[in-house]
């Protein structure tokens, strides 16, 4: 599947990037991903249907605030945040499992 764009209210999600226009790198080490492949791997596994990640963003400036994935086997959704945007992610979540639902995708929810 290709990466698609959802509009969550006060946030949207889009594609997790690393390029001229816009880099996530920053956000995501806040979040405590420092590995430099993975923005590659979600765009790998966005195209081999394994896992569904999106950058959760300031509509304004795009900023990465949260991410949130979905495992499309298991309909399992995780979540994470910079420090004071955990609202963000909490409404990426449920608009994630709007997605999950009109995709066919049984039994979405929240993981723990």
């Amino acid at each position: 599947m290709e990466p698609v764009e959802i509009n969550a209210g006060n946030w949207y999600l889009r594609a997790v990037r690393a390029d001229e226009r816009m880099d996530d790198r920053p956000s995501l080490a806040q979040l405590g991903e420092t590995d430099d492949g993975y923005v590659g791997r979600v765009e790998q596994q966005w195209a081999d249907d394994t896992r569904y990640a999106w950058a959760v963003c300031e509509p304004t400036t795009g900023e990465m605030l949260a991410e949130v994935a979905l495992c499309p086997r298991t309909g399992a959704i995780d979540t994470r945040a910079r420090p004071e945007h955990d609202e963000a992610a909490h409404a990426a979540a449920e608009a994630v499992t709007r997605f999950a639902a009109s995709c066919g995708i049984a039994d979405a929810h929240l993981r723990s």
